[in-house]
């Protein structure tokens, strides 16, 4: 039997690669450019550096990859669910028969998108910690150093440092760095890092570091999100203020910070205080913590002033003292009188009732008895008296110690008791050169004005009296009475006065006879 002919069909023949290669050049030239919007599928790094992921919607997925060259250019870390527009061109891959996108661009689908996926992280960031209140440490009162990571070209750091000088000049340490691009997270968290590590050299730590940045879109401020930055702002050993964007911006750097700063220049007013206004308020403490020692000393003096009026006057101490040793003295004398009359009554009783020969009999028995006993008593002390005389000297030897610590003692107390007196006495004040002013009616002149011309007065200084005229007006000086005897007041001043008024005998005048007006009056001198 014959064999059948195969059909001949009018088809070239091609090989799987001319149809893969066909299939390339037909996609590539159709689809030479185009911009697709889908939502992030799986996205894979690999170690080169390319990104593998998938664009998907609710009917399709189209493969899409990104070079390591133009990953390096993104401003935002692609996530899996987020919404992007990808730019590129479409292409096959003949290894496993698939169609592909090659995208060289790529953002996040609007505003939406990435407040969702900011929200997403904040939600996870604050579920680790990093944002809770008690995590955030008080600022330095008066920081010695600055740290600032920011551009080093921008309007930023100028205010800052304007600001800076005039509040309060300190030094300032500049970590340059870019705050926009796919760069700027790498940097900004270097700066931190770095600013945390600096050694005390010529480079000093900061006290307080401050994150700056100016305005702008979302997307302008979107490495201040990204979760780098916010954990290094929220690992820092030193205090941080964040000062990203205008009052109204918000970015995740501020909740990790340990306080944000509206505006950048308001940074600088956070960080230091005014040096003008520290001033005033020294200059007020200063003068508060004057006038409460000038109180705390007026106090003290008006107490220790009631205390002295307290204490008794030296005369009043000594009174009772006084009238009981005259006391004993007037009845010393009688009572040795006394004493002595009875005694020498008693001596002649015994004496008359003695004979001669009796007593001598009685004195020559009474001799040898007391020789008797004197030689017993010589042997008894031989046996007994070291251990007693040993005794004896150290009781002598302790007693002679009391006795030299209790008239120590006792001299410190008549001592003190003496300066006491010393110090009360108002002659110690006449002594300094004052002088008491006595009237004719035996009261004090406290005040010139009441003095009149021709009025005689009595000058009490510390050793003696003197009398004087007052010889003029108000304001006059006084005019010694130098003629004729010196007439003294016409009474001495009343006790109670505090004065004492020395030695009462008359007073003699300058031809040595006695002062007075015939009239019985006695001077005070």
């Amino acid at each position: 039997m014959a064999d059948t002919p195969s059909s001949v069909s009018n088809l070239p023949e091609m090989s799987v690669s001319e149809i893969s290669g066909a299939v390339k050049r037909t996609i590539e030239t159709q689809f030479d450019r185009v911009r697709v919007r889908g939502e992030l599928g799986r996205v894979t790094r690999a170690k080169s550096g390319h990104m593998y992921f998938d664009l998907k919607d609710d009917r399709a997925v189209l493969h899409a990859v990104m070079w390591k060259g133009q990953t390096a250019h993104l401003n935002f870390r692609p996530e899996e669910g987020l919404e992007v527009v990808a730019e590129g061109k479409l292409t096959t891959y003949p290894g496993k028969s698939e169609y592909q996108m090659v995208c060289d661009k790529m953002e996040p689908a609007g505003a939406g998108a990435l407040l969702a996926m900011l929200e997403e992280r904040k939600k996870k960031l604050a579920a680790e910690g990093l944002f809770a209140a008690d995590r955030k440490r008080k600022l330095p009162f008066l920081p010695e150093v600055i740290g600032i990571v920011t551009s080093p070209t921008g309007a930023v750091i100028r205010d800052i440092l304007h600001r800076l000088t005039e509040r309060f000049p300190v030094r300032v340490v500049l970590w340059p760095a870019v705050v926009q691009g796919p760069t700027a997270q790498a940097q900004i968290v270097a700066g931190i890092e770095g600013l945390n590590l600096l050694p005390h050299g010529d480079i000093p730590r900061p006290d307080v570091i401050i994150v700056a940045r100016g305005g702008g879109s979302i997307e302008d401020l979107w490495c201040f999100n990204e979760e780098a930055v916010v954990r290094a702002a929220a690992a820092s050993q030193i205090p941080l203020i964040s000062a990203v964007g205008h009052e109204t911006d918000t970015t995740l750097i501020d909740f990790a910070s340990d306080l944000r700063a509206p505006t950048p220049t308001a940074a600088a007013e956070f960080a230091v205080p005014v040096r003008a206004e520290l001033a005033s308020r020294i200059t007020t403490l200063g003068g508060r913590q004057t006038q409460a020692l000038v109180r705390s000393l007026e106090r003290a003096k008006t107490e220790l002033r009631a205390a002295a009026a307290a204490l008794p006057k030296p005369e009043a101490l000594l009174q009772v003292a006084t009238q009981r040793f005259d006391r004993a003295a007037d009845r010393l004398e009688a009572a040795l009188a006394m004493n002595a009359r009875k005694h020498e009554a008693a001596l002649l009783r015994v004496g008359a009732r003695l004979q001669p020969g009796l007593v001598v009999r009685d004195l020559s028995r009474r001799q040898e008895r007391v020789k008797d006993l004197g030689q017993r008593v010589a042997g008894a002390l031989a046996r007994r008296l070291p251990p007693y005389r040993a005794q004896l000297e150290r009781d002598g030897e302790r007693m002679h110690q009391a006795m030299r610590r209790t008239w120590g003692d006792k001299r410190s107390a008549l001592r003190s008791v003496t300066q006491l007196l010393q110090t009360l006495d108002h002659k110690s004040v006449l002594s300094r050169g004052y002088a008491l002013v006595w009237r004719a009616n035996a009261t004090l002149a406290k005040r010139a004005e009441i003095l009149t011309p021709g009025e005689t007065i009595s000058l009490e200084f510390a050793d003696s009296r003197r009398l004087a005229t007052i010889a003029g007006g108000s304001g006059s000086p006084l005019k010694a009475a130098t003629e004729g005897p010196l007439q003294a007041p016409s009474a001495a001043p009343p006790a109670q006065s505090g004065v004492s008024d020395g030695p009462k005998t008359p007073f003699r005048g300058k031809n040595g006879k006695k002062g007075g007006d015939g009239g019985g009056q006695t001077s005070l001198f």
